[in-house]
This record gives structure tokens, C-alpha cells and sequence, in this order.
């Protein structure tokens, strides 16, 4: 019977572990974070504990880094992140579905020729873009791509066009994508329209929900 229970038990650990969709991080208390694990009400965490599936691993100031199933991902303040499910999987998903924080972005995690980074959605954005030194850190080699001029709110910039292996959100992944990179710097990789117009895409309250076309 004992042996029934404990198998049980981490039966269920192992479900809310693959469980978790959506991780937030709003706010920290002294050395704890508050975090929102898919919706539910918050829970303090400090660093080392383990909160529905999801391990605090550090804590500095407006950031911290989360694991789960071995995977660990950035939080930013105020910005849902989506992490495990099909995330780690074979990229060979259809759908995406994006949560607005609470200034209204679009936020997420992914992955550009498989390295890590952190993208905005951008419907007037023609192409994906990022900064120099974001493609420095994935190991683009940018400087062999076309030189082009980039409008911003800030007037014009130099940069480069090229185009991406793959680019990955979640469980989808799409290749060959067009992308820029501006000398000017960015907080975040925008998810341009040559990444959102291999999707059909609706709005559903603060969800935006890409279908992948084929």
C-alpha cells in the first residue's frame, strides 16, 4: 500500500510539473519571489524552493530564473513567459498562443537557430528584427548580409538583412525567415510580420492565438 501511494504522489508531481503553461513573475519580497504558475493565485518563493512544477533558481532585483524539467528560462518582471508542455519538444506543433502583459505586449520566449532568446510580437515590424549585440550572443555571423537602411522612431539606422536557419516559438518552429539587425540597441528580438505571416492570427481577449498555415 505504501509503495501504491508513493507511486501516486509522483504520478501527480509529474502532472503539474508537464502541467505548467505559463509562468509570471510580480514581484519580489525581500529575498522571495511572487510568482503566478497558469493563473493561479500567487505564491511567494524563495530561491531553492519549488512552487507547482516550477524551481526559483535566483532572484536579483526585477529578474529570476525559473527551471522546470531541467529547462530554465528568464522571467522579466510583469511578462508571462511560457515554459514546459510541448516547449522542449520537436518543434513540429501548429499553434500559438501569446498572453498580453500587463502593458498590453505580447511576450515570449523562443529560440532563434536554436539559441535563446526573448521576443515581442509586432505586427508593424516587416521582418524579425534585433539588435547587433542580441545577434552577437545567438552567433550570427550578420555582417555578411545586405546593408540597409532601418526606419525607427528615432529616424534611420544602418543594419543588415539576412535570413534566419529556423525560428521557434513553443512547440512550433518555422525556417528560412527574414530578419534585420539594427546597430541601435533593443530590450527585446521583435517578432515580425516574415515570422507572423506564415500564421493566420486572431485576437481573443488578452490572447493572441497564430494558426500555422499550410
Amino acid at each position: 500500500m505504501k509503495a501504491l501511494v508513493v507511486a501516486a504522489q509522483l504520478l501527480a508531481a509529474a502532472a503539474v510539473a508537464h502541467a505548467a503553461g505559463s509562468v509570471t513573475l510580480t514581484g519580489t519580497i525581500g529575498s522571495r519571489a511572487i510568482l503566478i504558475v497558469n493563473g493561479a493565485p500567487p505564491k511567494t518563493v524563495a530561491v531553492g524552493e519549488t512552487f507547482q512544477g516550477v524551481k526559483l533558481v535566483s532572484l536579483q532585483s526585477e529578474q529570476a530564473v525559473v527551471e522546470l524539467d531541467g529547462k530554465r528560462v528568464n522571467l522579466r518582471m510583469d511578462t508571462p513567459v511560457s515554459i514546459g508542455g510541448g516547449g522542449g519538444g520537436s518543434g513540429g506543433g501548429s499553434r500559438v498562443v501569446l498572453s498580453a502583459d500587463s502593458r498590453g505586449h505580447f511576450m515570449t520566449q523562443g529560440a532563434i537557430n536554436g539559441r535563446a532568446v526573448t521576443f515581442m510580437l509586432d505586427t508593424g515590424a516587416t521582418s524579425v528584427a534585433m539588435s547587433a549585440a542580441d545577434a552577437q550572443r545567438i552567433g550570427l555571423d550578420y555582417i555578411k548580409g545586405q546593408p540597409v537602411q532601418i526606419g525607427t522612431a528615432n529616424g534611420t539606422t544602418s543594419g543588415y538583412k539576412l535570413r534566419l536557419q529556423s525560428v521557434r516559438v513553443g512547440d512550433v518552429e518555422v525556417y528560412d525567415i527574414d530578419a534585420v539587425v539594427s546597430q541601435q540597441s533593443m530590450p527585446f528580438v521583435l517578432l515580425g510580420n516574415s515570422f507572423i505571416n506564415r500564421f493566420s492570427m486572431r485576437r481573443d481577449a488578452d490572447q493572441m492565438v497564430l494558426e500555422k498555415r499550410y
